[in-house]
């Protein structure tokens, strides 16, 4: 009787402690993340932009923490300019402003004069804009390199404008 009583407590046991295990899994992607699905219509509109105005581009999304979420690299568009676009990506999220912004803001004399220097190097001419969703949530930046700083500019705002629509 005693062996019945005990290995009806262990089995008991065994139950209740299962029980956490067989529960749903964590979810691991903030709300206010990126999806992939977002980061491929902001990449193929700016790809389209691109394309438009005959500039060869990479195009880098970074999701809310700053994270490369997805990157487009044309054909002829500059080997160099691949961590630049990841780079105006990572800037404007990690200041909240585009790198335009930033970048007037840190000129000499300016307050944030050297900020460039900081986060493994940041870049402060204009192509990083933040994508910003239709609840007004920052969900992470696109950055643009390969054109003029103004070319490039214009085809990240394609990019983040996509995300809105």
């Amino acid at each position: 009787m005693r062996k019945i009583v005990l290995s009806a407590i262990l089995a008991l046991s065994v139950a209740l402690f299962a029980v956490p295990a067989l529960a749903e899994a964590p979810v691991k992607t903030l709300p206010s993340d990126i999806t992939l699905a977002q980061a491929r219509v902001i990449l193929d509109a700016a790809l389209k932009k691109a394309v438009e105005t005959k500039v060869p581009v990479n195009i880098a999304v970074v999701d809310a923490g700053g994270n490369l979420k997805a990157f487009y690299r044309q054909e002829d568009a500059f080997i160099g300019s691949i961590d630049i676009s990841i780079k105006k990506a990572v800037t404007a999220r990690y200041f909240n402003m585009s790198t335009r912004t930033l970048g007037a803001a840190s000129v000499p004399g300016q307050p944030l004069y050297g900020i460039e220097a900081s986060n493994d190097g940041l870049i402060l001419f204009a192509g990083g804009v933040l994508l910003v969703d239709k609840n007004n949530v920052i969900v992470g930046a696109v950055g643009v390199s390969g054109g003029t700083v103004d070319e490039d500019e214009v085809i990240a705002k394609a990019g983040a404008a996509a995300l809105l629509k």
